[in-house]
């Protein structure tokens, strides 16, 4: 079995809270279908340290003119204050290349507003932290293909706002295939709603029971 990569963009600011299910559960292999089947490789524009907002200190894996939609099973973008300040452009268009090739791509909070003035989300279903937010966006014309949901997925991009990250990892987990639809069914209900019987199925899978 080859292992897949996904790409977790890093920058400064970045909004940790928002990616941490996601990344997490794609990496540790529990419950999976496949274990050990997807990892996730760390993005940047250079190999210079970044600091999130919560003051974590990351590495970059890799260069962002290095990244290959060809050689990704996806590119994760989180939130972060730098997307506000217009730094972010070039992570934008890489998602563009992304999208054109087919590879899927995923944007929280902030990164919603970089696509959506890259003009990616004018013909997508797609949600964000609220649609004003978006309208702020030079280059936005998609207002009439917003939902005002938690997450959405279309095709091959996945959008969330601020406060879903749970719900933005189960439609991530779910683009990817890492759970069966039971599974990922009870990994939501368990990590949303902490219902108990979840945890059954998870235990059961997992051969904890």
């Amino acid at each position: 079995m080859s292992k897949k990569t996904v790409h977790l963009a890093v920058y400064d600011t970045l909004a940790d809270w928002e990616v941490g299910h996601a990344i997490s559960h794609i990496r540790n292999g529990r419950w999976h279908r496949e274990p050990g089947g997807l990892d996730v490789v760390t993005v940047a524009e250079t190999l210079d340290p970044v600091t999130t907002m919560g003051g974590v200190r990351i590495v970059p894996d890799l260069t962002l003119d290095r990244l290959d939609p060809a050689a990704s099973a996806m590119l994760i973008l989180p939130g972060a204050d730098a997307w506000d300040a217009g730094a972010l452009t070039a992570f934008a268009r890489k998602a563009a290349a992304f999208l054109d090739a087919g590879a899927p791509v995923a944007a929280i909070c902030g990164a919603t507003a970089g696509l959506a003035g890259q003009g990616l989300l004018d013909d997508r279903d797609h949600t964000s932290s609220a649609l004003d937010y978006l309208r702020y966006q030079e280059g936005y014309g998609g207002a009439a293909h917003y939902r005002d949901e938690l997450a959405v997925t279309d095709g091959d991009l996945i959008t969330a706002g601020t406060t879903a990250p749970i719900e933005f990892a189960r439609e991530i987990l779910g683009r990817l295939g890492v759970y069966t639809p039971e599974v990922l069914d009870a990994w939501y209900r368990l990590f949303s709603r902490h219902d108990p019987q979840a945890y059954g199925v998870l235990a059961a899978v997992a051969g904890e029971e």
